[in-house]
């Protein structure tokens, strides 16, 4: 029988990138999108999910939630986090995603990092879609999720001799 991806055949390879590589990848996984799912706990400690609007500097990635949302009210009392991004697939001969698990760092308008995090977060586009100032950033909490670990998974690299999942930890 003939097979159109023979590399999504069993048995597969669980060789690791060497961690540039590996960077490089979860970076160029990262600029594939600015929609990611975030997943917080309430305060009964149940999951919550929800897709947010990010953009990244490096593997810092900075998001802008509604003040009084609950998930920046969640982020607020316990900044344990999980976010994913993945790329559209409909086979398993190119499944790409990255799953963050981090530290929230909640914001306040003008706080330490601030600043840096509105230069990166593309905060115009919606401003002017809702009319608002275009010569200043919002005065709105940001958030920042920086990285304990991540996991990086790509079934192509089954083509290249390495294995699907890989895990990057900050050092």
């Amino acid at each position: 029988m003939s097979y159109p991806y023979p590399w999504i055949r069993p048995p597969y390879p669980d060789k690791e990138l060497p961690r540039g590589e590996l960077e490089r990848r979860i970076q160029e996984t990262l600029m594939m999108a600015n929609t990611c799912v975030l997943a917080t706990l309430s305060k009964k400690g149940m999951p919550v999910a929800s897709p947010v609007e990010y953009y990244n500097d490096g593997f810092d990635v900075y998001m802008l939630p509604d003040a009084g949302s609950p998930k920046l009210t969640y982020m607020e009392k316990n900044a344990d986090v999980s976010l994913a991004v993945h790329k559209n697939h409909n086979t398993w001969a190119h499944a790409r995603g990255v799953q963050y698990f981090g530290k929230a760092e909640v914001l306040p308008p003008r706080s330490p990092g601030w600043k840096r995090g509105m230069e990166v977060f593309r905060w115009r586009v919606w401003a002017e879609e809702l009319g608002q100032d275009l010569d200043k950033p919002p005065e709105q909490t940001l958030v920042k999720v920086r990285p304990q670990r991540i996991m990086y998974t790509d079934t192509y690299l089954w083509r290249e001799g390495y294995g699907a999942r890989q895990t990057w930890r900050a050092e």
